[in-house]
């Protein structure tokens, strides 16, 4: 179901569709408020499950919901002041890689080094995590090309 990044960890679509809506609303709308049915649109993310995220994502305070015409859901900090770990972390769980831990609980007298070093491995994978950004990944974007889609904001003058 998930995507493999850097042979093993694996996420699921729910962290990989909420990394790319925040990519979404930092990239095409600069952080500001962006609809659900754009986002959809733009990043091929069923409208449903996005609302589904959107939910534990506002619950984690990463992003904001405005009412109104020109409203959607915004970036509740800047886009650099958001890591891909607190997104995976929002909608994963605390618990980012678990490697097998559970396998030897209650089984094993004494010190487990093998659990030791699992631990030690998911923190550095947490870490690396926490090494990229939203505006991160929107300079990458930019750098391979992406068009910018932002909804047009038309002004009427009498």
């Amino acid at each position: 179901m998930g995507e493999r990044i850097s042979r093993g960890v694996k996420l699921s679509n729910k962290g990989r569709y909420g990394v790319r809506a925040l990519f979404d609303i930092a990239f095409h709308n600069a952080g500001r408020a962006t609809q659900i049915r754009e986002i959809a649109e733009r990043e091929l993310i069923p409208a449903r499950f996005l609302e589904q995220i959107f939910q534990d994502l506002k619950k984690a305070g990463l992003i904001a919901s405005k009412r109104g015409p020109r409203g959607g859901y915004q970036l509740a900090r800047p886009a650099a002041e958001i890591t891909v770990g607190d997104v995976i972390r929002a909608l994963e769980g605390p618990a980012l890689v678990t490697l097998g831990e559970e396998e030897s609980a209650g089984r094993r007298v004494g010190p487990d080094a093998t659990a030791a070093a699992f631990r030690e491995i998911a923190a550095t994978v947490e870490k690396c995590f926490d090494a990229i950004t939203i505006a991160d990944i929107c300079v990458r974007g930019e750098a391979m090309g992406a068009l910018r889609h932002s909804r047009e904001r038309t002004s009427y003058v009498i």
